[in-house]
C-alpha cells in the first residue's frame, strides 16, 4: 500500500508517517523503482502501536522504548509494567500541576470584576511574580476553591 493508503489504516497521517520514518522511530519504507514508498501490514499494525503510545502521552522517546520492549520477546512483562508506572506518576504529576493552575485562575476570575474598569487582579497577580517565585505561593491556601464563583 502506498503512504496515503497505510496512514488511513493506522490513523497517522502521511506527514507524520514521513516523520516517524525520518526520525528512526519506524523502519525506512521499501520503495518502487520510481521512488514511491510501499508498506505492508506489519507497517501499519507498527504505526498504530506508535498512534496509540503518543495517544497515552508517551514521547517520541518513550515510543521508541516501548517499541524496542514490543520487538522483545524475551523481556519481562515487569520490564514494561514499570516502564508504565513511571509514565502513570508523571502523569498524575501533570495533572495535579494542571489542577493547581485552574485554583489559582479560578481564585483569580473569582475576583475580577469583569466590567469596564481597567484594574485586573488577574493581570496583577500574573505581573506580581517573577521568574523565581514559584506557583505553590499563590495556591497556599486555596486548595478548596475547585468550584465556580
Amino acid at each position: 500500500m502506498n503512504i496515503g493508503e497505510a496512514a488511513q489504516a493506522s490513523g497517522v497521517s502521511a506527514k507524520m508517517v514521513r516523520y516517524y520514518e525520518r526520525i528512526g522511530l519506524i523502519r525506512p519504507a521499501t520503495r518502487t523503482e520510481s521512488g514511491y514508498r510501499v508498506y505492508n501490514d506489519e507497517d501499519v499494525h507498527t504505526l498504530r502501536f506508535v498512534r496509540r503510545s503518543r495517544g497515552l502521552g508517551f514521547s517520541i522517546e518513550e515510543t521508541a522504548e516501548l517499541l524496542a520492549l514490543w520487538r522483545d520477546r524475551g523481556r519481562a512483562s515487569a520490564d514494561v509494567k514499570s516502564f508504565a508506572l513511571k509514565h502513570l506518576k508523571d502523569l498524575e504529576v501533570k495533572i495535579e500541576s494542571l489542577q493547581s493552575m485552574c485554583r489559582t485562575l479560578r481564585h483569580l476570575a473569582s475576583n475580577c470584576h469583569g466590567d469596564g474598569r481597567p484594574d485586573c487582579p488577574i493581570l496583577d497577580d500574573i505581573a506580581a511574580f517573577g521568574p523565581g517565585d514559584k506557583e505553590a505561593k499563590r495556591t497556599k491556601g486555596m486548595k478548596n476553591c475547585n468550584h465556580s464563583h
